[in-house]
């Protein structure tokens, strides 16, 4: 009797138990499951951003009121170039074109009153053209930077910079070494001095005319003034490296957006590069020495070893 009371109190404490570790399971999955939903949701709004988009056909020439726009959260990789996420932005501009019911509100299709009034565009200034998400900052390059004046508005070049870097010494000593940095890679040239973008033609130059040529050399002379289009941390770190040093401009193809990664450049990087095999001639020098053959004379109680020739 006593035996069985006491299997059966082993049973239910082992029945307890069982429950309690079911139960300790179960709330491990819910909270694991809970966790991966989470992160899935938050996944998905960092995916997201927000653009302003046309609640109803929207003429042109209209005023742009808040109760005909509404904000939609947009895949980042289908929101349009200059797409507005802020009404404040555009509060009080009106439409160059139609605009459709759901389209994303972009600032090409806008265009401030006093801009109309006076005959200008609206996409002629920096402030439209500097795409969102990025902030123009103009810097100051010499003939050689700004490759003899050829770089145009709308052209995509890498920025790297000429510092003094400071470095420790063999002897834990402090120095300086001028080292070559590659800063940013496809950066968007929004204007060379006060020229935004690219100029629709050239001027006319008549070779016979003194005045026409001296105009055209005017006009052909680098500008030292060029205005980028980088993210905000990227315009404080320009900003910092031109008071260190020298910026100089590299052009890219239209058709290469390709970002490759850049070491940065000092003497022993070009020694390096120059003398690849300079290491390996080390190493084969002392392997030589390693593989040299030795022959063992006793004289006596004496030993001494001869290297062989070759």
């Amino acid at each position: 009797m006593q035996r069985q009371k006491l299997i059966l109190i082993i049973g239910v404490v082992l029945g307890i138990i069982a429950v309690f570790l079911i139960k300790v399971y179960l709330d491990q999955q819910r909270n694991y499951i809970a966790e991966q939903e989470k992160q899935k949701v938050q996944k998905m709004q960092e995916n997201l951003t927000p653009v302003l988009v046309a609640k109803k056909d929207i003429a042109k020439g209209s005023s742009i009121e808040s109760d005909s726009l509404a904000v939609e959260m947009t895949p980042k990789q289908s929101v349009q170039p200059q797409a507005v996420t802020s009404l404040d932005r555009i509060s009080g501009m009106t439409t160059l074109i139609p605009i459709s019911k759901g389209e994303q509100i972009t600032l090409n299709k806008l265009i401030w009153p006093r801009e109309a009034s006076g005959g200008g565009s609206a996409s002629g200034t920096l402030a439209m053209v500097t795409p969102v998400g990025k902030r123009a900052i103009t810097i100051s390059v010499d003939n050689i930077a700004s490759l003899a004046g050829m770089i145009k508005g709308g052209d995509y070049v890498d920025v790297i910079a000429m510092i003094a870097v400071p470095v420790e010494t063999a002897e834990k000593k402090q120095a300086v070494q001028v080292a070559v940095m590659p800063l940013f890679q496809n950066v968007l040239i929004l204007a060379v001095g006060r020229e935004i973008g690219r100029s629709s033609s050239l001027p006319e130059i008549n070779r016979y005319s003194k005045s026409s040529d001296e105009k055209a050399d005017k006009s052909s002379a680098p500008t030292q003034l060029i205005t980028l289009a980088l993210a905000p941390q990227e315009a404080n770190i320009i900003a910092f490296v031109q008071e260190q040093g020298k910026i100089r401009l590299t052009l890219r193809s239209p058709a290469d957006s390709q970002v490759q990664s850049a070491m940065p450049t000092t003497w022993d990087t070009i020694f390096k590069y120059i003398m690849p095999n300079k290491e390996t001639t080390k190493a084969e020098g002392k392997e030589e020495v390693a593989k040299q053959e030795y022959v063992e004379i006793y004289r006596g109680l004496s030993k001494e070893k001869i290297p062989l020739s070759r």
